[in-house]
């Protein structure tokens, strides 16, 4: 399906400003989205919304269907009665606003909760059964294997007993009797984030707004998707151990290729299924994102499987994919749905024609433009009607940071000239402009660029651990000045009204 003429920002809900710690779906993140209003925007682009795990990373998640908790409001949750403005307000989240402390955030953010679910006990809500009810197809095991991490201190379930890491009846219904008001815990949890994210979803769509979301291709060895679908992955039937592993083979940048360690899909077990968790995961998205942005798109046609217990990704092989098998079935079930191909990086001539088949806009990144070759597919001479033109993802320097410290000296001067870049109207203008000029359909950069940041604004820099996944915006940024030049740039190019 293609995609009206429009064009976005990419703000990641973590990313807003506000004082407790990380951003929230509570009053910042509706006043971002009237700045997207004023902006004239089309799209709110946001990075995974799923639980995070170990690394903190959204792309690593302990369930495909489950939210994070750490999005929910506190002040919201003071306004259903649930917690006191006394219970959170003095609560130390770090001494650094513009920076996430996860270790703080974890300690603190869950007592608040566990206090909100406490009071909520004493409620008789008929709107929590009907969730529960709904979600029936996740929420118990989702539930029930986030009680168990905490019974096992938070370990792997790799590590958990043969009895209960194997779902054995009698095991499992001990637990789940011994463990049912932690069970209960987890579910309210749930039901408060979906809750305040359809709000807020409602809130944003009402402006005119779509919301573009990206879910990863593959989950977690250590998730709830795992242990309770052991059969949807390649895994040993007995210790549930992944016997094939994703990763991305040796190329130019890397002699040893990447190794990511997600286990892999048992496509011929999904086909005989008729695909349907992955229909189920992708009806559950739509309840999270008007247009659902696909990472790895690629690995559909074909992937990168590597043996379990390799340290490196050399010894993989590729391995065909469902292909259209697999959206036939989805379209089927759920009808036309808006989905980007992230198709980045070396793509086969069978991965460009199953792109093409499917009819999803691919992705353009202006960053990866700048090789001194008139046929760079990313050069926006170069681009076609259906895509999505990025000045960069989260997995991207800062336009700022590409231009100072990222890019080379001969990529620069191409940029520069290309684009005829000036001091006067700012680089990262001149960079923004270059992609809202083209004829994408949609045209997208990230928050940092329009505020002119650099790489120490960064979201992502991709196989390091440090301060990934931490950056937020300063209050008070978002400014009726800011939205009126991002209005009047989108509007010269006819992407809004």
């Amino acid at each position: 399906m293609r995609m009206k003429r429009g064009s976005g920002i990419i703000m990641h809900i973590a990313s807003l400003p506000g004082r407790y710690g990380i951003g929230t779906f509570g009053k910042e993140a509706y006043e971002f989205a009237d700045f997207l209003k004023k902006a004239g925007q089309s799209f709110w682009q946001i990075l995974p919304l799923g639980q995070t795990s170990y690394g903190d990373s959204p792309y690593q998640s302990f369930s495909a269907f489950a939210g994070n908790p750490y999005f929910i409001d506190f002040d919201i949750l003071e306004s259903e009665n649930l917690i006191r403005k006394s219970d959170y307000d003095e609560i130390n989240f770090g001494d650094n606003p513009e920076r996430i402390n996860y270790e703080l955030l974890f300690k603190e953010k869950l007592k608040v909760l566990k206090l909100a679910y406490e009071n909520f006990k004493q409620k008789q809500s008929e709107d929590f059964k009907n969730f529960e009810k709904e979600e029936d197809m996740w929420l118990d095991d989702y539930a029930t294997f986030m009680a168990l991490k905490n019974k096992f201190d938070l370990k792997s379930f790799q590590t958990w007993d043969a009895d209960i890491k194997l779902r054995k009846n009698d095991v499992l219904k001990n637990y789940k009797e011994e463990l049912k008001d932690e069970i209960q815990y987890w579910k309210f949890v749930q039901y408060e984030f979906f809750k305040q994210w359809t709000n807020l979803k409602n809130y944003v769509n009402e402006l005119g707004i779509k919301i573009i979301g990206d879910i990863p291709i593959y989950v977690a060895e250590d998730s709830a998707d795992l242990w309770s679908n052991p059969k949807v992955f390649l895994v040993d039937e007995e210790t549930l151990t992944p016997i094939k592993i994703s990763g991305c083979p040796p190329d130019a940048f890397s002699s040893t290729g990447q190794l990511w360690g997600n286990p892999i899909y048992n496509w011929e077990y999904l086909e005989g299924e008729n695909y349907k968790w992955w229909i189920n995961r992708i009806r559950q998205s739509l309840k999270l994102y008007d247009v659902i942005r696909i990472d790895h798109f690629r690995g559909f046609e074909a992937y990168w499987s590597i043996p379990y217990g390799e340290r490196t990704a050399v010894n993989g092989e590729w391995v065909k994919g469902p292909e259209m098998k697999l959206f036939n079935a989805i379209r089927k079930e759920l009808g036309d749905i808006e989905i980007i191909a992230e198709d980045l990086g070396l793509l086969t001539e069978d991965t460009i024609k199953f792109k093409i088949e499917t009819g999803f806009p691919g992705m353009k990144v202006l960053a990866f433009a700048f090789s001194g070759d008139c046929e760079n597919p990313y050069l926006p001479h170069n681009y076609e009607r259906n895509c999505v033109a990025y000045t960069g993802t989260h997995d991207n320097d800062t336009i700022k940071g590409w231009i100072q410290t990222t890019g080379s000296k001969n990529e620069v001067e191409n940029a520069v000239e290309y684009l005829n870049l000036t001091e006067k109207e700012g680089y990262n203008w001149g960079f923004i402009r270059g992609i809202w000029s083209s004829v994408a359909d949609t045209s997208i950069a990230l928050m940092q660029d329009f505020l002119n940041l650099g790489n120490e604004t960064r979201i992502n820099l991709p196989s390091t651990i440090g301060e990934n996944w931490t950056w937020r915006a300063k209050d008070g940024v978002f400014t009726n000045e800011l939205a009126n030049k991002i209005y009047r740039l989108t509007r010269i190019y006819g992407r809004c009204e």
